[in-house]
């Protein structure tokens, strides 16, 4: 029974903690603004110059102006406030984003991660991956843990252009919750219903398998 989309967005808010400022990118990282713990003081910063990001919008209170920067229309926060991308950017550069949650294409057993481009597709550009991977403390990746066809994109080494290297701290999927370390992907939590069997079939890289490895809580 592996997780969907709101699943992993779900188990992810549990990572984010009272006072944090944190950057969500395209996909499924954008979901977790759902699910900030009732009570949580957290700030959610968006690139197209966003401090303060609320829930996605219900019908009835959707404003075409405000966008996160997927261009997905977005709410905000009372205390909010707006500026360009160039102070922004500056935010992301000077360190002041406390957690960065990305998608991913693959992400390999040292840490490396390739999110941005895949050879023989357009793109319309890097984004701001490559200043956030470059300059916040703490990195999470939200994806799934293989492909359409079944092969794993936790790898030994990453096959796509990087994004960043040796930079994620932990990454979300599907099945599991693990931890990078020197050694390779340390299992924390595997999904509800996924076996460790399943999960050490579905990663190619070095995975650290300590103990009785418990389901994930929400």
């Amino acid at each position: 029974m592996a997780l969907d989309k709101n699943g992993i967005a779900k188990r992810i808010a549990r990572e984010l903690r009272d006072g944090y400022y944190v950057n969500l990118g395209i996909g499924i990282p954008t979901l977790v603004a759902n699910y900030i713990p009732e009570g949580m003081d957290v700030t959610l910063h968006s690139e197209n110059g966003l401090l303060g990001i609320g829930p996605f919008p219900t019908r009835n209170n959707v404003d075409a102006d405000l966008i996160n920067a997927g261009k997905q229309t977005v709410t905000y926060i009372d205390g909010a406030s707006f500026f360009d991308s160039a102070e922004s950017f500056g935010m992301i550069r000077g360190g002041h984003v406390d957690l960065t949650v990305l998608g991913a294409f693959e992400v390999s057993e040292t840490g490396d991660i390739a999110s941005w481009k895949v050879p023989g597709k357009l793109v319309k550009g890097m984004g701001g991956a490559m200043d956030l991977v470059a300059a916040a403390r703490n990195i999470i990746v939200a994806m799934q843990h293989t492909d359409r066809e079944g092969n794993s994109k936790l790898l030994k080494k990453c096959t796509l252009p990087l994004t960043g290297v040796r930079c994620v701290t932990k990454i979300i999927t599907d099945m599991a919750v693990l931890e990078v370390t020197s050694d390779g992907f340390r299992l924390l939590e595997r999904a509800p219903g996924v076996s460790v069997g399943d999960i050490r079939r579905a990663t190619e890289g070095a995975l650290i398998i300590n103990g009785e490895i418990p389901e994930m809580t929400f």
